[in-house]
């Protein structure tokens, strides 16, 4: 494990987060993540073509109130790519992350996932349920893949071995956010997808191909007896607010929060109130 003390200083923003840089190996697998703040264990998971570093503006608010165990997931930031897997799955990713968890001791912690970060919540819940005491959804769904996202999902494979990665997160990124921030906040927008160069295409192609064969999970939503969070954007066309908030009814108890005038990037686009939000929910 490599710990490497850090006090970053983001320009664009001024904040200066401190931080433990760490990794650790994973059936061979050089996993990294960073780890700050003392007390209750919350686990952040990204989403699709994102890193650790599209939680900072939470990991900046919430390290003095919580310890934070934020990984870059296999295949991202400086993750490797899980090769002992010909195909990815949520399982997969889950089993790894559970690895993290017990390689720094974690007997218990929320989890919160943002996206693709949540679909990985489900299956950490449903495969380890006694590790997680609740969990939390950042514009995410329990539900399955319908028929056309599917062919979306194929499509999208499809692009980025044409056309490369990059390329695609350049077209697909700017749509995750509100017409009001895009306009506002393009140089953000444009910092995450320069990031995205960091992508091997084979990565973003096994993360769609992980997304669309995940099953239907809101069994775990109705039957894991936890505290489910829910944030919710109005704007949000990849986790659309009225299919979410079929599902905010299925946990014993369910925090629910809906963004107004954001899409499916809330931690940047609404971080004052996300971070309310998120610190609410860890000291339930």
């Amino acid at each position: 494990m490599r710990l490497i003390n850090l006090n970053l200083n983001d320009m664009k923003t001024g904040e200066v987060t401190s931080y433990v840089n760490c990794s650790f190996d994973y059936n061979g697998h050089n996993i990294a993540y960073l780890k700050t703040g003392k007390g209750k264990p919350v686990l952040l998971l990204h989403g699709f073509a994102e890193d650790s570093y599209v939680w900072r503006k939470q990991v900046d608010f919430l390290q003095s109130h919580c310890q934070l165990i934020v990984p870059d997931l296999p295949g991202s930031g400086r993750s490797d790519l899980l090769t002992d897997t010909h195909a990815l799955s949520m399982e997969a990713l889950a089993a790894c992350v559970y690895g993290l968890l017990q390689h720094e001791g974690i007997d218990q912690c929320i989890v919160i996932g943002h996206s693709m970060g949540g679909y990985i919540a489900l299956a950490l819940v449903e495969q380890y349920p006694a590790i997680i005491s609740a969990f939390g959804f950042v514009h995410s769904t329990a539900y399955a893949d319908n028929e056309e996202k599917k062919k979306n999902r194929q499509r999208g494979i499809e692009i980025i071995g044409k056309n490369g990665g990059h390329a695609f997160i350049r077209i697909t990124t700017p749509n995750l956010f509100s017409k009001k921030f895009k306009e506002a906040h393009n140089d953000e927008i444009e910092d995450l997808i320069e990031r995205g160069q960091s992508f091997t295409d084979k990565a973003l192609q096994q993360y769609y191909f992980a997304m669309m064969n995940r099953p239907d999970r809101t069994k775990i939503l109705s039957g894991s007896g936890k505290s489910v969070l829910f944030i919710i954007g109005t704007e949000d066309v990849a986790a659309p607010l009225n299919d979410v908030l079929k599902q905010t009814h299925l946990p014993a108890v369910a925090y629910i929060h809906i963004l107004q005038n954001t899409g499916h990037m809330g931690m940047w686009e609404s971080p004052a109130d996300v971070n309310r939000f998120l610190q609410n929910f860890i000291n339930q």
